[in-house]
C-alpha cells in the first residue's frame, strides 16, 4: 500500500470504526426494507471496512502499544465492539450465522475490558461519545438476540434481556455525564444521544419477536420497546431542528457517528412495525431509511474528498 494512503487509514482516530457501524445499520436497514441489492453492495463494502479496521488496530497493539492502550481507554474504541456487532447482524441476516456468532463470542470477549477502561475515565460533560457505552452493549443485545431468533435458542435470548437492561442503565449514567450544549455546538457525534436509544429498540423488537416469550414477558418487551423507540424518535426530532438551527457544514469524521442513528432509528421503525405490529411504523421507517442512505452517501463523499487530499496533498 502506498505510504500517504496508509498514513490515511493509520491518521484515522478511534472514531473511524462509526464507518463499520453506519455502513452496517444502513445495510441492515435496506435489508429489512427488501432492498436486497443494495444491501449487499453495502455489506460487501461494510466487511472490507472492518478488515481494513482490524488490520490498523492489530498493526498498532503491535508496534504502538502505548498508543493503543491510550486509545482503548476513550468512548471511541468502543464502536469497534458496536461495529462488530453491527456488521454481525447482517451476516447473520444474511445466512452466515457461523461468523455471525464468531463475531458475537470476539466482541463479548472485548467488551468488558473496554467497557471497564472507558468508565474509568467517565466524567461530567462529555460529548455525544459517552453514549456509546450504551451501543456498544446493545450491540451485543442486537447480534445475540438474532442469533437466538435464528436458532431458537431461549438462553441466549435470555442473556440479551440482560444486557438490554444493562445497557439502558449505562444510558441513564451516561445522559447524567453528557454536555447538553452538545446539540447546538457537537461535530456530529451528539446524534449517538439518540442513536444510543434506536439500538435499544431494535434490540428490544427482535427480543419481543422471539418465539419464546409469551404472555406477561412479551407484553413487557413489546411495551419497553414502544416506550424506548419513542425516546429515540423524539430525540431525532430534537437533533434534526438542532442542525437546521445551528448549521454544522463540511466533513468530520465524528459525522459517521450521526449518519449510525439516522440508520438505526430508521431500522428500529421497521423491526418494530412487525414485531410490535405498529404498521405505521414501515412506512416512516422506510423514509427514515432513505434520508439515512442520503446522508450516508453524502458522508462517504466527504470521506473521499478527504483521502484525495491527503494523498495528493
Amino acid at each position: 500500500m502506498d505510504k500517504k494512503v496508509a498514513g490515511f487509514w493509520t491518521g484515522l482516530p478511534p472514531a473511524g470504526g462509526g464507518i463499520v457501524m453506519a455502513t452496517g445499520i444502513v445495510s441492515v436497514g435496506l435489508h429489512l426494507a427488501g432492498s436486497e441489492v443494495l444491501s449487499k453492495v453495502l455489506m460487501t463494502l461494510d466487511i472490507a471496512v472492518w478488515l481494513t479496521f482490524v488490520a490498523v488496530f492489530t498493526s498498532r497493539f503491535l508496534t504502538e502499544r502505548s498508543r493503543w492502550l491510550t486509545e482503548a481507554a476513550t468512548p471511541p474504541a468502543l464502536t469497534g465492539i458496536a461495529g462488530t456487532c453491527v456488521l454481525g447482524t447482517r451476516l447473520a441476516l444474511f445466512g452466515w450465522k457461523p461468523v455471525a456468532a464468531a463475531l458475537l463470542v470476539g466482541a463479548a470477549l472485548v467488551w468488558p475490558v473496554l467497557l471497564i477502561a472507558v468508565v474509568r475515565h467517565w466524567k461530567r460533560g462529555m460529548p455525544g461519545a459517552v453514549f456509546l457505552v450504551t451501543v456498544a452493549t446493545q450491540g451485543l443485545t442486537v447480534l445475540a438476540a438474532t442469533l437466538a431468533g435464528l436458532w431458537s435458542l431461549a438462553w441466549l435470548a435470555t442473556i440479551a434481556v440482560v444486557l438490554l437492561l444493562f445497557g439502558l442503565v449505562l444510558y441513564g449514567q451516561a445522559l447524567y455525564r453528557f454536555d447538553l450544549r452538545q446539540v447546538r455546538t457537537g461535530a456530529g457525534d451528539h446524534w449517538v444521544a439518540g442513536g444510543a436509544l434506536a439500538i435499544s429498540a431494535l434490540g428490544a423488537s427482535k427480543l419481543t419477536a422471539f418465539s419464546g416469550w409469551t404472555g406477561t414477558g412479551h407484553s413487557l418487551l413489546r411495551w419497553l420497546t414502544l416506550v424506548v423507540l419513542a425516546a429515540a424518535l423524539a430525540w431525532y426530532a430534537v437533533l434534526a431542528v438542532a442542525e437546521v438551527r445551528w448549521p454544522r457544514p463540511g466533513y468530520d469524521i465524528r459525522r459517521w457517528a450521526t449518519v449510525f442513528p439516522m440508520g438505526m432509528s430508521a431500522a428500529a421503525c421497521l423491526s418494530t412495525a412487525t414485531a410490535a405490529g405498529v404498521g405505521w411504523l414501515d412506512p416512516l421507517g422506510r423514509v427514515l431509511l432513505w434520508v439515512a442512505f442520503a446522508a450516508w452517501l453524502v458522508t462517504a463523499c466527504g470521506l473521499g474528498v478527504a483521502w484525495r487530499r491527503s494523498v495528493v496533498g
